[in-house]
């Protein structure tokens, strides 16, 4: 099985809305001083940058099973498995979303994929996933679950 990794990074418009960083830090620091004005508001646009980078959750799909950020659940731990787009996505994440399921949403990122939980000791119902690729991802679920001895 080819592995599946994606990770939810942020569309350019958030790191352009980033660079209001820049003119509000030369705003306050300018007026102490012109160099220290100029490397802190570099400073804090690459901070805003990297942080936005290093915090973006990975989804990925292995022979191990499936992660989702720091989560990870075993092959068999995984049960039926559906992609969402469109409205269907926003009602699951929504009016549908089960108090007591596990999430993993970002806003930038629209469609999901609800993976139901096999194991009886598990408080969550299902997975509910944010990805770019949800048919992928369910293919890939689909396949480990085949593969998967007991099923």
């Amino acid at each position: 099985m080819n592995p599946y990794r994606e990770r939810l990074l942020p569309p350019v418009t958030v790191f352009v809305a980033c660079a209001l960083l820049i003119p509000a830090s030369l705003l306050v620091f300018l007026p102490i001083d012109e160099t220290a004005g100029v490397v802190v508001a570099a400073a804090f646009y690459v901070a805003a940058v990297v942080l936005l980078v290093v915090s973006s959750p990975v989804v990925r799909v292995e022979e191990d099973g499936f992660h989702a950020g720091r989560a990870h659940l075993h092959p068999d731990e995984i049960g039926e498995v559906s992609a969402h787009r469109g409205s269907a996505a926003t009602a699951e994440r929504g009016p549908r979303l089960d108090a007591r399921a596990w999430t993993l949403f970002r806003g930038w990122v629209k469609p999901v994929v609800k993976i139901a939980l096999t194991d009886e000791s598990d408080p969550a119902p299902y997975w509910l996933v944010s990805t770019r690729r949800p048919d992928e991802v369910v293919r890939r679920l689909e396949q480990l679950r085949l593969r998967t001895p007991g099923r």
